[in-house]
């Protein structure tokens, strides 16, 4: 197990993380099973007009880490565990953590666009970004390991079906958080698996993607909520 954490040391910390907050969050509601919304905003869950109107942006980031209930932390936690660990085989410290942020802000963003008056919590939308990565890999070296990669494809084909199933049929699902996650993340795999040094240019293009949206979403709101 030791060894296991040292050679998945990024996955595990990002995991444990994750529990920390969560069980910040289960003695400030005391509940262990459900976290009530109160307690998830204030602690920095998304609200539009919170986070748009009030300009509270370090939201984007608190969100990443909060869970709405146990159900929610288990289900996200066992994908990053299955999903991280591939990853970390793949990517160094700066690329991982640079796609797992940017897709989970991202991610966040769309779900403000989306969804500009519901709360919004989870490390979905940076689990996508990470499975969208190993897509990019196997993309970029598809001439490479050409068994593997259609072999990885047709999974991932069938993973992204049943969430999208899934996300469909449960209203509470954020599909915009997924699919916005899935998209940043799959664009940072390729781009940096066909060259490494290219991590600083996604770096860049994603900083002024995200400051682009920012500074165009306080009228989106205008224009919806007066």
């Amino acid at each position: 197990m030791i060894s296991d954490f040292q050679r998945y040391k990024l996955t595990y910390t990002l995991i444990g993380l994750n529990l920390v907050v969560y069980i910040l969050s289960v003695i400030l509601s005391q509940n262990i099973i459900d976290i009530d919304m109160e307690t998830l905003v204030n602690m920095g869950a998304l609200f539009g007009p919170y986070t748009i109107i009030e300009g509270e942006w370090w939201r984007l980031g608190t969100a990443i880490f909060l869970h709405g209930g146990m159900t929610h932390l288990l289900m996200n936690m066992f994908s990053l565990y299955l999903i991280g660990r591939g990853v970390e085989q793949y990517f160094n410290t700066e690329s991982y953590l640079s796609i797992y942020f940017f897709s989970g802000i991202l991610g966040a963003l769309a779900s403000l666009y989306v969804h500009p008056q519901s709360v919004g919590m989870g490390a979905s939308g940076a689990i996508f970004g990470i499975f969208g990565a190993l897509a990019g890999f196997f993309i970029a070296h598809r001439e490479k390991i050409q068994d593997y990669t259609k072999s990885f494809m047709k999974d991932f084909a069938i993973i992204i079906a049943l969430n999208l199933v899934i996300g469909l049929s449960i209203p509470s699902v954020d599909m915009s958080a997924h699919i916005g996650g899935l998209v940043i993340g799959a664009v940072g795999g390729f781009v940096i698996s066909k060259n490494p040094r290219w991590i600083w240019a996604y770096v860049v293009t994603m900083v002024l993607l995200i400051m682009a949206i920012i500074s165009y979403l306080p009228q989106h709101y205008v224009q919806i909520l007066f």
